[in-house]
């Protein structure tokens, strides 16, 4: 579920840099998450401009925050309907950017009812997501009536959430096929944007150290948000978006990642022994730094719902 990416980003005219994962664990522990690493050197005020392929690409290897669901319920906290979107909001998303970015809120929503087999009000979120769809023109990749008869059952959730995710996966390659690959990133960066502030209400209620590790972690993929972000700052609503990752950029400065090598691990593909080098990474920060990142997320969150 969680891997480790090493991707190649052009930039400009060629220029290379390798984006590596940097896991969290204070403890020292092999990296269980993702995190896509910038150097210090490209981190700057100024936008990068990338390429349609690239952004892509880029796009295509930010992990969802649907993968943290597990996360969710290992904190040992109830379910809450009460901190998702409430799917009787769809009629304010008037615009096709308000709608992009719920699109992906809602996803990440639908991520999280799954986790606790929440089946009674999945209809509800599935119907939110059809209307989204249809809204930006993607609706085509959703046949709601045969999510809404698996929805009907609990013993179907899990072939239910597998449809769900073809059907949005069908989409994103679309989108990004046509070129619209704005739309795409705002549905990345609400999906993104609704996991982290589903983690930050389980931490302030559980104080979870792996869930609050897996936050601060994010600071490498808020830089790359940021880049994504600024290629369509000159599109209506994408300033305002653009603004709220860089002061969220900022509320992750004190946080640093180290990553040191761990022992080889072997793999064997396509009959050959192959061996990966491991990494153990570490996350450093403290409460406040979390608390001000939390209340952050918390921000952006509510301008991207209301």
């Amino acid at each position: 579920m969680y891997k480790n990416l090493l991707f190649t980003l052009l930039i400009m005219a060629g220029m290379q840099f390798l984006s590596s994962c940097a896991g969290c664990s204070d403890s020292g522990k092999k990296s269980q998450g993702d995190a896509l690493t910038l150097p210090d050197s490209l981190i700057s005020d100024a936008p990068l401009r990338l390429s349609e392929e690239i952004m892509n690409e880029v796009i295509g290897n930010i992990s969802s925050p649907v993968e943290m669901a597990g996360l969710f319920k290992n904190s040992g906290v109830d379910f809450t309907q009460r901190i998702l979107n409430n799917p009787d909001n769809v009629s304010r998303y008037e615009t096709s950017y308000q709608r992009a970015l719920n699109l992906g809120v809602y996803s990440a929503d639908l991520g999280y009812i799954n986790t606790f087999d929440k089946n009674n009000i999945v209809v509800s979120y599935l119907l939110a997501v059809k209307n989204l769809a249809d809204g930006i023109r993607v609706g085509q990749f959703f046949d709601f009536n045969a999510l809404r008869r698996m929805a009907s059952s609990s013993t179907n959730l899990d072939s239910l959430m597998e449809m769900s995710q073809t059907s949005f996966n069908k989409m994103d390659s679309y989108l990004r096929e046509q070129n619209r690959s704005n739309v795409s990133s705002l549905i990345v960066t609400g999906a993104w944007v609704e996991g982290m502030y589903i983690a930050s209400n389980i931490v302030r209620e559980s104080g979870d150290k792996e869930l609050s590790d897996r936050i601060a972690e994010q600071k490498n993929v808020v830089n790359i948000l940021e880049i994504i972000l600024s290629n369509y700052a000159s599109d209506a609503g994408f300033a305002e978006l653009v603004q709220s990752v860089e002061d969220l950029k900022a509320a992750y400065a004190p946080v640093r990642i180290t990553t040191e090598l761990g022992e080889p691990q072997r793999i064997e593909k396509d009959g050959s022994l192959i061996f990966i080098q491991a990494e153990v990474s570490t996350v450093h920060y403290s409460p406040e730094d979390l608390e001000n990142i939390m209340a952050t997320i918390e921000n952006i969150r509510a301008k991207i719902v209301n």
